[in-house]
């Protein structure tokens, strides 16, 4: 059996042999006719990874016949007896060839080579149906562009975005060409991440993305993973922020949908956790684009006959998510309490979990928002069940969140902005509902008040985040009493006034602004409340409201500034205030005239939003009666 298996292997090797040897000698003749013979010969006999022969081929025709070949093939070249009838035959010959030479990495990283890739792009662009070399074409420009740097800027600067946005659409779903314009792309991004993305750039690469988002829907195979890795490399990028722009203003919805489904089949199949991650990641930049909305909807998967409920996308992304937070905060806190401090890998991994943690809390931060609307959004409805699924899951994920900074707070760490969205997440979640997790809530409210972004000098966004929850809690007296005895209400004045300053120099937040001024009106109304030992908290916080309403006409801002002067003042007297090192005879002057303004709309004709006002004129009316006697500069100022 063996012998004559050798037997034929030694003809097909000497049958080799000597047609490379026919093949040379007809490449370096003289005449084009020779060298077209020998090419055609090479086209025959030469397999495409026989390196060695396809070196000793290169060598012997020789760069320039190459050149002038391809040239012909695009009317414009000199070979002899090249008339235009053989135009496509040499088109088709060179490109071939040229695709072939390419596997050698020597030839592709050449000069000759990259100076090809412009005349290939216009080999691609004649529109040709049915175009015979258009593999090889792509073949041709990916071998270039992964032998050298030169070669990939060439592709690039050649305009190989705008060529494929334009020929993707018209590749069969999954075929090796599509594989092929995928890698490219690949490619591309590393030159789009370095230099500006301009408009062009953006609008052609967003036309990509529904491409490569088409095959991520339908394949299951192998391509579908490399469009899952693509799309999630196209929105980690730099310019994501620019290109969810653009997306936006595509009008077919396909996409999108496509989008949904793919996702959908990687989350409910078993994949690698990173794979798992980079759906997530997708799913957080489809929400950005398209609303909470896109995370309901119907999905259809090439394997599945029946119909699949619109709300299993919503559904596996929060439990994926609820994963996610887990395994990383568990990863985070070993890395961060138990790893050896003097590693730099270390404080890689750190970073790097960091910005993970970023990305599947803002996907539950989104969910969030979509449960509490649900009802309120038009189209998007979910069934008690999937309802009560979503609230589980969410109240697993704060209770995991919570954890995290409980044990921060064991271990001295109250600065780091993974702390900071940790805030701002559970923040999110209990302004929607104030009640859940309420031992955790009052035994970390003060901590998670004190918390601290990493270039900020004081807790500031911290408060903000808990404004929503801190203003609902401290309607009722158990509210009150937590946020005086965590000493977290000095956090809340600290607050307002950033934001008032904030104002003044032309921030607008009034959305957090009045937000705290409810939240310490709530405090200073609840008359089992005291805080006659923090007399310099509220004078800062008087100093401030007066700066704030100086050079307003706003009646809002007016009436909520009194009130909350008109609270403090029953703690106090205009002795006491004068007394006061940082009080200065302006300021109670200020206040003075901030108390006349209020008092002085009593009984005028209002509008409809000044007659939301009224609660806080009475309360300042009712407070001017209780101390008015203790106020004579304020009384003066009212009676003029």
């Amino acid at each position: 059996m063996e012998e004559p298996q050798l037997l034929q292997q030694q003809e097909e090797e000497q049958s080799q042999s000597i047609s490379l040897q026919d093949c040379l000698k007809l490449l370096k003749g003289e005449r084009d006719e020779q060298r077209l013979a020998g090419l055609l010969l090479v086209t025959k006999f030469c397999k495409s990874d026989d390196l060695v022969s396809l070196r000793a081929i290169y060598d012997a025709v020789g760069p320039h016949f190459l050149d002038r070949l391809l040239r012909t093939g695009l009317g414009k070249g000199v070979v002899s007896s090249g008339s235009g009838e053989n135009r496509d035959a040499y088109l088709q010959l060179s490109v071939t060839v040229l695709s072939a030479f390419c596997r050698v990495s020597e030839i592709a990283s050449s000069k000759e080579m990259v100076s090809k890739v412009p005349m290939i792009f216009e080999v691609m662009s004649m529109n040709r149906s049915g175009m015979p070399v258009l593999e090889e074409c792509y073949e041709f420009l990916y071998l270039v562009s992964t032998a050298s740097e030169d070669g990939l800027t060439a592709l690039y600067e050649s305009g190989g975005i705008k060529l494929l946005a334009h020929q993707m659409s018209a590749l069969p779903d999954g075929s090796h060409l599509m594989e092929l314009a995928m890698k490219l792309v690949q490619l591309m991004l590393k030159k789009l991440s370095q230099g500006i993305v301009e408009n062009d750039h953006l609008s052609e690469l967003s036309v990509i993305v529904t491409k490569i988002a088409r095959q991520f829907a339908l394949l299951q195979n192998a391509l579908k993973f490399e469009a899952l890795h693509l799309l999630s490399a196209i929105f980690s990028s730099e310019y994501s922020t620019l290109l969810h722009d653009a997306l936006r203003v595509i009008q077919n919805e396909n996409w999108s949908n496509h989008m949904r489904d793919g996702v959908a089949t990687i989350l409910q199949n078993r994949v690698a956790p990173a794979e798992k991650f980079e759906a997530l990641i997708l799913a957080e930049s489809m929400v950005s684009i398209k609303g909470e909305g896109w995370l309901i909807g119907q999905i259809n998967l090439p394997s599945v006959q029946d119909p699949i409920p619109a709300d299993r996308c919503l559904l596996l992304v929060l439990e994926s998510s609820r994963v996610e937070v887990a395994v990383l905060l568990n990863e985070l806190a070993y890395s961060k309490y138990e790893a050896s401090k003097s590693s730099s890998s270390t404080a890689e991994t750190i970073i790097s979990k960091q910005q993970k943690v970023t990305i599947v809390f803002s996907l539950v931060e989104k969910i969030i928002k979509l449960i509490s609307n649900i009802g309120e959004t038009e189209g998007h409805h979910l069934d008690e069940n999937t309802f009560i699924k979503a609230i589980n899951g969410l109240n697993e994920t704060i209770g995991v969140v919570l954890e995290y900074l409980q044990d921060a707070k064991e271990h001295g760490q109250k600065v780091g902005n993974d702390l900071l969205a940790s805030v701002r997440l559970v923040g999110s979640y209990l302004a929607e509902a104030p009640v859940a997790c309420e031992d955790k809530i009052t035994e970390l409210l003060g901590y998670m008040l004190s918390v601290e972004g990493e270039h900020e000098s004081s807790p500031f966004y911290s408060v903000c985040f808990l404004l929503p929850m801190l203003c609902q809690k401290t309607m009722k007296i158990e509210g009150c009493k937590l946020l005086a005895s965590s000493g977290g209400y000095k956090a809340v004045v600290d607050c307002l006034m950033k934001l008032i300053e904030q104002n003044r120099n032309g921030v607008e937040n009034n959305g957090c602004i009045f937000l705290a001024c409810d939240t310490i009106m709530n405090l200073l109304k609840m008359e089992q409340i005291t805080f006659s030992e923090d007399e310099s908290t509220f004078i800062s916080l008087l100093k401030a409201l007066a700066l704030w309403t100086e050079k307003t006409n706003d009646p809002s801002v007016v009436m909520m500034a009194s009130s909350i002067c008109t609270l403090i003042f029953d703690m106090t007297s205009e002795n006491a205030l004068l007394n006061h090192p940082s009080l200065s005879s302006s300021c109670l002057d200020s206040l003075s005239r901030l108390i006349a303004r209020s008092l002085a709309s009593w009984g005028q004709d209002m509008s409809d939003a000044a007659k939301a006002d009224m609660d806080l004129l009475e309360i300042v009316t009712a407070g001017y009666s209780r101390w008015a006697d203790r106020f004579p500069q304020i009384q003066k100022a009212v009676e003029r």
